[in-house]
């Protein structure tokens, strides 16, 4: 198959296959009647002629329309067009037996699962910036929840963001209470392997939140100072801030490992707006970016159409 090939019938054709899959055992078994070419192949070694170069992550729902709304049929479609992770916000919120069918799935199809949000609480709460013990204590004990989900999926990374600004207190001392909560966080973390991710987030979409440049991420990193608290560089919100993307990026490079994509303005896949993801593509894999690239943003067209269209759209700006 040509990589950069990816047409309605074939996407058609992955959904059929993907039907049904996930319906024997975990350790996966091989049933007589199971389609040729389609055989569970053992971690690591399956054959994948389409897999695309970088780690491209998409979301549950985006292939809903040729995959149905079973998680495992959506995650079993997303290997065969050729991705190999998948990211989920909500994942702290399912039930432990669908959690553990996500990750059994997963392992099957040689797949990473990617961040999810920490904060059960809504993303913005609770705000690290005020100092109180109440709104520290329960971030810290969101820490703390995270980590049997984490295990328990696989994850590495959980998504942070610190919260509002908190008016009448000064910038500097703000600065200071989101590092002291994020430090006693990451303690926490670190005996596990796991990482917080903060997320600078632009204020067209949130407007009040203290986290939104990369040199704000850089110098609350380094005050943190620990391997389990890094940035989520989500380049959609990057360049409503900021722009100069590879520039900020490589400035944070040893702070990120991980990324979000979406196109600007509008929120959709590449080619839908603005940014030249075909070079910040070729520039990340020229540096050997071996980070997931989480696909958080809609699609441009609605229905299966739509996601074709996606697909193609990372085909057509993932470096050769």
């Amino acid at each position: 198959m040509n990589r950069r090939t990816f047409v309605a019938a074939g996407v058609a054709g992955v959904a059929g296959t993907a039907i049904g899959m996930h319906d024997q055992p975990f350790p996966y078994e091989l049933p007589p009647e199971y389609p040729p070419g389609h055989e569970p192949w053992p971690k690591g070694t399956r054959p994948r002629s389409n897999t695309f170069t970088l780690d491209y992550a998409p979301h549950f729902g985006m292939f809903r329309n040729h995959a149905g709304d079973d998680h495992i049929d959506q995650i079993d479609f997303m290997a065969e067009a050729g991705f190999r992770s998948i990211e989920d916000n909500g994942m702290r919120g399912r039930e432990e037996s669908e959690q553990l069918r996500i990750a059994r799935a997963l392992e099957r199809n040689d797949m990473r699962m990617g961040v999810f949000v920490m904060n059960m609480d809504g993303a913005w709460r609770p705000s690290l910036t005020t100092g109180t013990p109440d709104e520290r204590e329960r971030f810290v004990q969101n820490a703390r929840d995270s980590v049997e989900v984490a295990k328990r999926v696989n994850a590495t990374w959980i998504t942070v963001v610190p919260g509002m600004v908190a008016d009448g207190i000064p910038e500097a001392v703000q600065t200071a209470n989101v590092v002291e909560s994020l430090k006693q966080a990451a303690g926490i973390l670190e005996d596990h392997d796991i990482v917080m991710v903060c997320e600078p987030l632009n204020w067209r979409d949130h407007h009040g939140l203290f986290l939104r440049y990369t040199p704000q991420a850089i110098k609350i990193m380094d005050a943190v100072d620990s391997p389990s608290c890094k940035i989520l560089q989500d380049l959609y919100h990057q360049q409503a801030t900021e722009g100069n993307l590879i520039e900020h990026m490589d400035a944070a490079w040893h702070h990120i490992p991980y990324f979000q994509v979406g196109d600007n303005p509008g929120r959709r896949e590449p080619g839908t707006g603005e940014i030249n993801y075909a070079n910040v593509f070729k520039h990340m894999h020229e540096r050997g970016c071996d980070a997931i690239i989480g696909m958080e943003h809609g699609k441009s067209i609605s229905g299966k159409d739509g996601e074709v269209a996606l697909i193609e759209a990372y085909r057509a700006v993932d470096p050769e």
